[in-house]
């Protein structure tokens, strides 16, 4: 696939109005959200899960993608078409979760680095025949006592880089994601200087590493104080913070930017972008990628009869995603 082709793909992601649906949670992940609502973890109910997520009617008005793990991406609808084959003739782009999960970096205690090179050109090359065309890398950055390191930054930032350069070899929009996690008791301005020591060092990687930015994507956390620290602020004063680091470190050639909710609680991950979209016009359209913000209500609706309400929790789906797709218009409106 040519950078033209690869620059489409990711203009289309971040398409007006529109953003991506995480649907990329491991097996143990899944286990633990379907054991919060009671709902028995099986293979089955996580393809049906899926389903209902995939064929939320009228879905694509304001869902471009969705982010998938390699069991999604080999499943199909209850009427036999592959999960990639209804998102792709349903006018959504198949993507695909890559990375290994992250593990203890040795020597640097509370620090982690996320794994998965080791074959990862081979695995890019079936998921690109199963019919993805961008893939997602999650790093996660903690912050502490004395953390993070330089070290720890370098390292996940490094893997991001040749992941990326290994995606568009591929012909995969690459989506790198370096998570600053929100617990904690940080301030904001902790939140802000680590996130853009994070970005700084990225973008330097993905520079080093030849990824072409026309055709990559960033998932960002937000600059958010942690969830323990008593000092919280506005949600406008989160959206300004935000948008001053990422104008400070990432670069206007970029197609978008669509941010993780990464346990805002659903109303305030729609209400911080749409807040940084009504302080636009900024130099990158900016969007969302969330989880949790768009399944947590379906789910636990769903949990409460599988068959009966599986229509019912689509409308929930669909009308979180309207939301978030008014949000990165700037136009959202919060109920009274």
């Amino acid at each position: 696939m040519s950078i033209e082709q690869l620059a489409e793909t990711a203009l289309a992601m971040v398409a007006p109005g529109k953003g991506i649906i995480a649907i990329d949670e491991s097996g143990a992940t899944c286990a633990k959200r379907f054991a919060g609502v009671g709902i028995e973890n099986t293979e089955e109910n996580r393809r049906r899960y899926r389903e209902l997520l995939l064929t939320t009617p009228k879905l694509n008005e304001y869902i471009s993608g969705a982010i998938l793990f390699d069991e999604t991406i080999r499943q199909s609808t209850s009427d036999g078409v592959p999960f990639a084959k209804y998102m792709s003739e349903n006018g959504m782009i198949p993507g695909i979760k890559v990375d290994k999960g992250t593990h203890n970096l040795a020597g640097f205690p509370g620090e982690v680095v996320t794994e998965g090179l080791d074959g990862l050109r081979a695995r890019l090359e079936e998921y690109y025949k199963l019919g993805a065309r961008f893939a997602k890398w999650r790093a996660v950055i903690n912050i502490g006592d004395d953390i993070p390191s330089g070290t720890c930054i370098d390292a996940n930032t490094h893997a991001l880089a040749r992941y990326a350069a290994l995606c568009q070899e591929q012909g995969l929009v690459p989506m790198v994601e370096p998570e600053v996690i929100m617990d904690g008791s940080h301030d904001i301005e902790t939140c802000y200087e680590v996130t853009e020591v994070t970005l700084r060092s990225l973008f330097a990687s993905l520079y080093e590493h030849s990824v072409m930015l026309d055709g990559t994507i960033l998932k960002a956390s937000m600059v958010v104080p942690g969830t323990t620290c008593p000092d919280q602020v506005s949600f406008d004063e989160v959206a300004a913070a935000t948008l001053q680091c990422l104008k400070s470190t990432v670069p206007a050639t970029l197609p978008g930017i669509v941010f993780l909710s990464g346990g805002q609680s659903d109303e305030a991950a729609t209400a911080h972008l749409n807040s940084m979209n009504q302080m636009g016009p900024n130099p990158w359209p900016l969007s969302f990628s969330y989880g949790r913000a768009m399944q947590a209500a379906a789910l636990k609706l769903w949990s409460q009869d599988l068959v009966n309400n599986f229509a019912r929790a689509q409308q929930t789906v669909y009308e979180r995603a309207r939301d978030n797709g008014l949000a990165a218009l700037g136009q959202w409106k919060q109920a009274a």
